[in-house]
């Protein structure tokens, strides 16, 4: 039995009654628990499983698998404030997405867990702008060894799109709203 910080990254039904569920470990990287009998009415995970959740997990580590057993939760912070609007909620989900395309599963890197929980405590409280998705995009650039911002002026983006392959769909539309907001905000300003 193992025990580290988490973030709930995705969750999705295995059966009638369990979950698999992807986290962003602070100790084991990203990896994919089974939580078995999560789907029950009294199931001792009720209410501690949810996207975007950071809490202290303790898994049981396969052997054979890269599918690990979740025995505990322990909810430390749900950042609730990322679903009170939609915009929070669709920048937390394209960080997620992002980290997803950007790491290995069961590769250990902190950074990238300090990185995701500096976020969303960010969006917990924060609206979102397009100077904070990029800051984000910057930082794991930096984590995934393809960006120095003193060297190179290339976009952080451009370089994790380069390195693996693509960048999630969601990033455009994303931006664009981000940009509308900003300009709504800038002219309420100036009134």
């Amino acid at each position: 039995m193992e025990s580290t910080a988490a973030i709930l990254l995705r969750k999705r039904k295995f059966s009638d009654t369990s979950l698999i569920i992807s986290w962003c470990t602070e100790s084991f990287g990203c990896i994919q628990t089974i939580a078995k009998g999560a789907r029950r009415p009294k199931s001792p995970f009720a209410g501690k499983l949810d996207l975007f959740f950071e809490a202290e997990v303790s898994i049981a580590r396969s052997r054979k698998s890269d599918l690990h057993t979740l025995t505990e939760v322990v909810l430390k912070n749900p950042f609730a404030g990322i679903r009170h609007n939609y915009l929070r909620t669709q920048t937390a989900a394209y960080f997620v997405e992002l980290i997803e395309i950007c790491t290995e599963r069961d590769h250990r890197e902190p950074e990238l867990f300090m990185l995701l929980q500096r976020a969303f405590g960010y969006l917990d409280t924060t609206d979102p702008t397009p100077r904070a998705v990029s800051h984000f995009e910057t930082e794991l650039a930096r984590i995934a060894g393809v960006h120095d911002e003193k060297k190179l002026k290339a976009d952080p983006a451009f370089a994790l799109g380069n390195l693996f392959g693509r960048l999630p769909l969601s990033r455009t539309p994303l931006l664009k709203t981000l940009a509308t907001e900003a300009k709504k905000r800038t002219k309420e300003n100036s009134k």
